[in-house]
């Protein structure tokens, strides 16, 4: 969900452009959000439960415990 700030800015912006241009912004929009990785599910995972020790374990978790975010375009 948009934030209102972003929101009106966008809405500002969008509303001077010409019809044609404001169809190029939704649709652009709408290809961000069809490239957006979206994992898989977790059935497909299954089959690695069990595979890490209780030491790799604790060592990923703390590996990863300060992490806030994933940037999916830095692979």
């Amino acid at each position: 969900m948009l934030d209102s700030t972003t929101q009106n800015d966008l809405l500002r912006e969008v509303a001077q452009l010409p019809p044609p241009l404001q169809r190029k912004v939704v649709e652009y929009a709408h290809s961000l959000t069809e490239s957006a990785p979206r994992g898989i599910s977790g059935d497909k995972l299954l089959r690695f439960a069990g595979t890490l020790s209780e030491e790799e374990a604790k060592e990923m978790m703390e590996a990863v415990k300060d992490c806030r975010r994933i940037d999916p375009n830095e692979w």
